[in-house]
Order: C-alpha cells, then sequence, then structure tokens
C-alpha cells in the first residue's frame, strides 16, 4: 500500500471526559496560520493509543498542510459515546467498540450510507478480542471458558447494556457454548451462572479494570487484550493474562461523521487522520499498543505478541451485529432475563 500522509496531535485523557490537546508555544509566524480543530470520539481503554498515534500524526499534517491541527479526545463506555454524538457531540471522527455502534449514527442521518467501504479493509485498522486476567499464580486455575462459572469464581466484566468490552465478553462466552456442541439452552443457562458471579457491573472497560486491578475486586477480569496487557505491566507481576481456547474477534471500526466535518469544514484533515492508521507508522503504533494490525504483514512482524487462538466472528452465532443487539441487550433481551443485581450492593450501573 502507498505511503498516506499522516495528521495529529497529542491528546491527553481523562476518564470519559473531553481532553484538549494543546499546540504548544506557537511562533508568531505558526500563530498566523488556520488552526484545525477535530474531536475523536473514542471508547474506553483506547487514550493510551490515541496519544500515541496523534504525538506522531500532528507535526506530518501541520507541515504538509501549513495549517495547525489540534485535537480533543473522547473516551468512554462504547454505546454510551455513540448516544453523545446523536445527541449533539460533535465528533468529526468516531472510532467505537463495535460496528453496531457506528452504524447506529448512519442510521440517524450523521453518517451516510457505505461509510463501512470508503477505508481499506471494511474501515478496520486493527482488530481485538476478549481475553482474561488473573491474579499472579492463577489461584482459581481459570484456563478456559467453564472455569468461569465455578463455586466460588468472581468475574469481573463491564456492563453489555453500555460497554463494547461488556458486549463482546458476553458474545465470546456465548459463542463458547455453541461453538462447541452446545444448544441456545445451554448457552443460557451458562451465561445465567457466569453472571451470579459477577459482583459488580462498571458502565465502561476502564472502570472494570480500575474494579479488579486497583480495587482487588475479583478472581479473573474479562477484557480487551490491549487492556489486559496494560494492567499486567502497570501490576509489576502482580496479574497475568490466560488465553481460552476461541474467543470473538472483535471488530472497532473508524469513520469520519459527515453532518460534522461537511458543517465545520474539517472533512479533509479528519480523513486524512484515518487514512494514517493505515500506514506502516500508523499500524507500528497500534501494534505497539498491543492491537491486531489489519495490515498482514506489519501483525506478521509481531505475531509472537500475539498468541494463536480461535476467533470467531459475530457472525458464527447470529446474522448480523442487529439481531445481536436485539436478541441479548435491547430492553427484555437475554441480558435482561438472566441478571439479577447482587444482594450484596452490586447494581447494573
Amino acid at each position: 500500500m502507498p505511503r498516506l500522509s499522516p495528521f495529529i496531535v497529542l491528546g491527553l485523557v481523562a476518564v470519559t471526559g473531553l481532553v484538549l490537546s494543546g499546540c504548544g508555544g506557537a511562533s508568531p509566524a505558526a500563530a498566523d496560520r488556520p488552526q484545525i480543530e477535530l474531536l475523536n470520539v473514542s471508547y474506553d481503554p483506547t487514550r493510551e493509543l490515541w496519544k500515541d498515534l496523534n504525538a506522531t500524526f500532528r507535526p506530518i499534517y501541520e507541515r504538509e498542510s501549513g495549517s495547525r491541527l489540534q485535537i480533543k479526545q473522547s473516551h468512554g463506555a462504547s454505546g454510551s459515546q455513540a448516544r453523545a454524538v446523536i445527541d449533539g457531540l460533535d465528533a468529526d471522527v468516531v472510532t467505537l467498540a463495535l460496528w453496531s455502534d457506528t452504524d447506529a449514527l448512519r442510521k440517524k442521518g450523521l453518517i451516510k450510507e457505505g461509510w463501512e467501504d470508503r477505508l481499506p479493509h471494511r474501515s478496520l485498522a486493527y482488530t481485538s478480542t476478549i481475553v482474561f486476567v488473573v491474579r499472579k499464580g492463577n489461584p482459581k486455575q481459570v484456563r478456559d471458558w467453564p472455569d468461569l462459572v465455578k463455586p466460588g469464581v468472581l468475574v469481573i466484566t463491564p456492563n453489555p447494556k453500555t460497554s463494547g468490552n461488556g458486549k463482546l465478553a458476553f458474545l465470546a462466552a456465548w459463542g463458547s457454548v455453541v461453538l462447541n456442541g452446545g444448544d441456545e439452552a445451554a448457552a443460557r443457562e451458562y451465561i445465567t451462572k457466569l453472571f451470579r458471579n459477577v459482583p459488580v457491573l462498571d458502565t465502561g472497560a476502564r472502570g472494570a479494570t480500575t474494579s479488579f486491578a486497583q480495587r482487588g475486586l475479583g478472581d479473573v477480569h474479562l477484557t480487551w487484550e490491549n487492556e489486559a496487557h496494560l494492567e499486567v505491566a502497570e501490576s509489576k507481576g502482580g496479574l497475568e493474562i490466560v488465553y481460552p481456547s476461541l474467543s470473538i474477534r472483535a471488530e472497532p471500526h473508524i469513520a469520519v461523521v459527515d453532518s460534522v466535518v461537511d458543517r465545520k469544514g474539517t472533512r479533509s484533515a479528519a480523513e486524512a487522520y484515518l487514512k494514517f492508521l493505515y500506514t506502516n507508522e500508523g499500524q507500528e503504533i497500534i501494534a505497539k499498543h498491543h492491537y491486531r494490525p489489519i495490515e498482514q504483514s506489519v501483525l506478521e512482524k509481531h505475531q509472537d505478541q500475539f498468541p494463536n487462538l480461535r476467533l470467531f466472528p459475530i457472525t458464527d452465532i447470529v446474522s448480523n451485529w442487529d439481531e445481536a443487539q436485539g436478541k441479548f441487550f435491547a430492553e427484555g433481551g437475554v441480558f435482561d432475563l438472566i441478571y439479577k443485581p447482587q444482594a450484596n450492593g452490586s447494581s447494573r450501573d
């Protein structure tokens, strides 16, 4: 693939908030250049990834365009982020956790039809999956999905009603039954037992990480692969990653929000920003942060950090994301029917 021009700024990130990436002390000549502002609305655990991508992209964009660039980052539970954009948050680009969250913007007329085909690889710059994080030495001997429903094993996972991480963990658990010979009744029984072992539901992935890694809740954390590496590194030996025998292929799509960039006049910068992810620089940064690069040559270069496991697409268990949302996560869906808040004060927040 030819080398594409890159473009962005250092994005400091706060929990679920908007954070402004400042331009630094500009010279008088630089101050006279036009300034472009972009807002990237992303999902919970991508703070570190975008901080690095932005720091690399911005000076290249400024040099090649002659404009100053300022970037704001917004992070939170993926479903909540999509709703915020629908309600008026001026996102130039969205880099959300789930196809269904991005497509919800199309349904509201904020993104044009055919958005998935505008960028390479169906608008995927990287993929990921759900893995387990356990305490040092794995005292509860959690090796695979059946171990999560053993008595006394407490599981930390975010709320699938609000979190992309939560939805993917739910679907991976469901798939571990139906893709290994079980029927839907067996899958529902398994999911019911699993959520009986969940003491608290945080709204997003980073909140669940805090509950597990900092507050010390639970024996196993179901989380994004990249988030698992981050929390294990920060634990300084206190936590370990366990790869189950299979898990879901997570596909966080990226898209320009047409209604916003056309109104603000930022389309060119926004498109260049997302195209940067497909350059060698972008793909290497993606691999550095333990997201799986979409470019096969870069993925193969870093294959030692991505253990080989069976990754199944959503279409192995339902026809598409719309069916998954309606069947499992909508009001009155499977999750509502099987989940009962614990009497110890945990809640479905």
